[in-house]
């Protein structure tokens, strides 16, 4: 019995940069008028604008998208929006493959994705990085796709349950 597990968050060394500098300037503004008018605001609530400027850049870094192929199907979890696996079984599986994708050009982006400008046919998407993804067309018609930074690893363990597709 082969099993893949990936554990994925947002650590992308461009998105800590926009980060720190989409912080900055707000930062700088709010200490400068702290610094210019003390009278204005407690030190206390100086405190409390900086944390509630920070706190909701520094949320992405909580987003994590774990998966699990095994034999009983494809699981998956982005959380914070998945507080429990996703599980899609093998049976309501038609096609699963690993495959590059263009994340900005198919979905937009990086997340949750349910298709540029609500292209139903590209389905949805789950990922955090890179253009390597878990392609799946499922007996409904619907697709998803789960992205991976492990292609030969999650190629193997797909090419090993291709049997429990029917």
């Amino acid at each position: 019995m082969k099993v893949f597990k990936e554990e994925q968050r947002f650590t992308q060394l461009w998105l800590i940069v926009v980060i720190i500098f989409s912080s900055i300037v707000p930062i700088f503004v709010v200490i400068k008028e702290y610094v210019n008018n003390e009278n204005n605001f407690s030190i206390g609530t100086l405190m409390l604008i900086i944390s509630m400027i920070l706190l909701p850049l520094g949320i992405i870094f909580l987003f994590k998208l774990t998966t699990r192929i095994d034999e009983q199907g494809i699981h998956y979890q982005f959380f914070p929006f998945h507080l429990s696996f996703r599980k899609i079984g093998w049976n309501e599986i038609s096609k699963a493959y690993a495959r590059t994708y263009d994340p900005i050009g198919e979905f937009g982006g990086w997340g949750i994705k349910f298709g540029l400008f609500g292209n139903k046919a590209r389905g949805n998407a789950v990922n955090i990085s890179g253009d390597i993804g878990i392609q799946l067309e499922l007996k409904n018609g619907k697709k998803l796709l789960i992205g991976t930074q492990k292609e030969a690893e999650a190629k193997s363990v797909i090419q090993n349950y291709q049997n429990n597709i029917q």
